[in-house]
């Protein structure tokens, strides 16, 4: 057995390659390969072809729209339908906590949770792509609802400029400052809708890649922040004006603490036990996961126990605990949101519709690929716009993707939407049926549901240290996502976050690596000849890469490092030359100055006995300047350079534009002027295209000086140096 490993390793060891081809530059390659013959389409026929319609493509476009076609016709019963309705249950009873709680970080009373858990539930499962991604309301975006509603509609604000076709169903269930913030709310959620509508048709569902996953975590964790403190007066049952806008967390915990004296005992002692009940049943959950057929759903039985001991002990009355209230039973007929709220909430809704399709599609890709399924981008955005945009007429706000649901639903057995589905009906079964029984639950029941919740997102924090040991420009991404969103809120905090990242991007490709490469002995690989020991530069010829494209943002820095890293920097020769031309000058004119003044004395001195031997030292021209003689100043030596030829592996570039053109021609020019042969290896097709367009190549700059490979370019450099040392020689 050994041997027969040993035998294979030498056979690994010794495996070659060999190929002799001619040296190929793009001039040579160009002219030995025959382009395809593509007939360019004008506007009119690319309009006409995709305007063109068959039966296959209106399938195609039905199934891609409606992607339950496709899936629901083939749907093994007997396989799936038991792990849905067992992951259906398990998540709907988790759907109905969470909305009711989620309401009152958008807000808004709690029945348009409940709406918001419905709908847009329901929607996802027709035009969704994923199989495994909960739909419906989730902490941050109810906090950025939530926000925005508070703004539009402080406590202060009872009746100002809101247009309302049902005032009467407004008095009868509840204020007129909750109905104004339904309706932004709503109009929130609408608006978002169609923005996350528009892009999904437009194909943008590229937007998500700038909200990076450092970005998306420093976020969302000052986000659980803003969540945490936004439930500490419902957990400590005290009375405090809700903020909004930059240092709005920094107001909350000033104003609870303010009131700190004013702590409902009997709304803490039901918070707190509720809060150990959820932790003791997380725990459970977690530790016992492969031995539990389901979880065990402590939020709805802590809802449950909470509305008993509510209502049996009439803590309202008794205690003053603040609890749900009124619950309207049934559906609400469909409404046009307020469109007028719409100039003053527009950036708002971009915001809300960005960071919702980016948790929603970050939570898909990884059921995707843990499932082996795809799910289309586009698609995603298309669906969450539906669910938002027509969830709005019933009522629902702005809704994504739920991390802790998302993980039930998967874990729980859960293989289509049917399970979404089935979910979204048991909350439906609450709002016409049983919603009244809910009317006595505190509100401090629900404000520890909410903050049990945040469990994960507070583990974020250990990101830091992550960051730390693998990349300190994620971790400055971070820490500015996680304190902007934090003192300026979500809303100009994800701004500021994004612009920061942008800028990351910038400062990387202006701060690229530079290299000089050298040949491993015998082989056509080159690498770092600072990293590697064995590697080895080729006599007289410098090979330099850069680990970015070549631009306008980066082309002062690329032609620095150059001139640093190989060494030979021309602008500095030219001058030195200049230099010592200047100087030969003036000493061969100081010489010809002390040969005038020695025919002078010969003159003057004719008839002295040494007139013999003047003639002779003027005729040797070895009269002494400076301690030099003449003969010296004659030979003047001019500063050169040992390298002889230069390579830029263009192997990491992918484009270049003008201003990076015109800094490579001149970097061509700057190194003839002082003997050294510049050449351009590795170019890919599109950036000699873009060089091409940009009227790169004439007379002086040739196809012949870009080679295929960086070993093609060695070798013409070397052939082209031992010609013209041979002509050189000869003449």
């Amino acid at each position: 057995m050994e041997h027969t490993q040993e035998h294979g390793a030498c056979l690994e060891q010794t495996q070659k390659y060999c190929v002799e081809r001619p040296i190929y530059n793009q001039e040579i390659l160009q002219g030995q390969l025959r382009r395809r013959d593509r007939t360019p389409q004008t506007l009119r026929q690319k309009i006409a072809h995709s305007c063109r319609c068959s039966s296959k493509k209106a399938k195609s476009h039905l199934y891609s729209f409606l992607p339950i076609l496709k899936w629901l016709p083939s749907y093994p019963v007997k396989e799936y339908l038991l792990g849905d309705i067992i992951s259906g249950i398990s998540t709907g009873v988790m759907q109905l906590p969470q909305g009711l709680a989620y309401a009152l970080l958008a807000a808004v009373p709690p029945v348009f949770g409940l709406y918001s858990s419905f709908y847009p539930v329901f929607l996802y499962t027709f035009f969704g792509t994923s199989k495994h991604i909960s739909i419906g309301t989730f902490a941050v975006i109810s906090m950025m609802v939530g926000g925005v509603a508070v703004r539009q509609v402080p406590d202060e604000v009872i009746s100002v400029g809101y247009n309302s076709t049902n005032t009467t169903y407004a008095s009868e269930y509840y204020s007129d400052r909750d109905f104004k913030r339904v309706q932004v709310a709503v109009t929130l959620a609408f608006l978002s809708g169609i923005i996350q509508l528009c892009l999904g048709l437009l194909r943008f569902g590229f937007v998500a890649i700038y909200l990076t996953e450092p970005l998306v975590r420093g976020f969302t964790t000052a986000a659980a922040v803003h969540v945490f403190t936004s439930q500490l007066k419902y957990l400590l049952g005290v009375k405090t004006n809700r903020y909004s806008g930059p240092l709005s967390v920094v107001y909350s915990i000033v104003a609870v603490f303010s009131k700190i004296t004013t702590t409902n005992v009997a709304a803490l002692i039901v918070g707190l036990t509720c809060i150990v009940l959820l932790l003791i049943g997380k725990e459970i959950n977690l530790r016992y996961k492969k031995k539990l057929p389901v979880p065990i759903p402590m939020e709805i039985i802590v809802v449950i126990i909470g509305t008993g001991v509510s209502a049996g002990m009439n803590l309202t009355e008794s205690y003053g605990v603040d609890v749900v209230g009124n619950i309207p039973q049934g559906l609400r007929a469909p409404a046009v949101p307020e469109i007028q709220l719409i100039p003053a909430i527009f950036v708002d809704a971009i915001a809300i519709a960005i960071v919702g399709f980016s948790m929603a599609v970050s939570m898909a890709k990884i059921f995707a690929l843990k499932h082996g399924y795809t799910i289309d981008g586009n698609q995603e955005l298309i669906a969450l716009g539906i669910c938002n945009s027509v969830g709005s007429f019933f009522q629902s706000f702005s809704v994504t993707c739920s991390m802790s649901r998302s993980l039930v639903q998967e874990s729980t057995g859960g293989k289509t939407q049917i399970a979404g589905a089935l979910s979204s009906i048991m909350v439906l079964l609450v709002i016409v049926a049983i919603g009244y029984l809910f009317e006595p639950l505190p509100q401090t029941v629900l404000a520890a549901i909410v903050m049990v919740n945040l469990k994960g997102m507070f583990k974020q924090f250990g990101d830091i240290a992550h960051f730390w040991k693998t990349s300190k420009i994620e971790l400055a991404i971070w820490v500015v996502a996680f304190v902007a969103s934090l003192f300026l809120g979500l809303d100009y905090g994800l701004l500021t976050a994004v612009t920061f990242a942008m800028i990351t991007v910038i400062y990387r490709t202006q701060r690229p690596q530079y290299r000089i490469l050298g040949q491993i002995p015998d082989t056509d690989i080159y690498c770092d000849v600072e990293e590697y020991e064995e590697v080895k530069e080729c006599p007289g010829i410098k090979i330099f890469q850069a680990n970015a494209s070549l631009y306008f943002a980066n082309s002062e820095s690329y032609t620095s490092a150059l001139k640093k890293k190989t060494g030979v920097d021309p602008c500095a020769i030219l001058a030195a030359r200049r230099k010592a031309q200047k100087k030969h000058a003036r000493e061969i004119k100081k010489a010809n100055e002390l040969k005038k003044k020695a025919v002078l004395k010969l003159v003057n001195y004719s008839s002295n006995d040494v007139e013999g031997n003047v003639k002779h030292e003027i005729a040797n021209d070895e009269l002494p300047v400076n301690g030099k003689s003449l003969d010296e100043l004659e030979h003047f030596v001019e500063p050169e350079t040992n390298i002889h030829s230069l390579i830029l592996d263009f192997t990491p570039v992918n484009f270049v534009d003008s201003v990076g053109a015109k800094t490579l021609k001149s970097i061509i020019k700057e190194y003839k002027e002082v003997s050294v042969h510049v050449c351009i290896a590795s170019c890919s097709g599109p950036v000699m295209n873009e060089l091409t367009r940009l009227n790169f190549f004439d007379n002086t700059v040739t196809r012949e000086l870009l080679f295929h490979s960086i070993h093609d370019a060695v070798l013409a450099c070397q052939v082209k140096h031992r010609s013209a040392s041979q002509t050189a020689s000869n003449l």
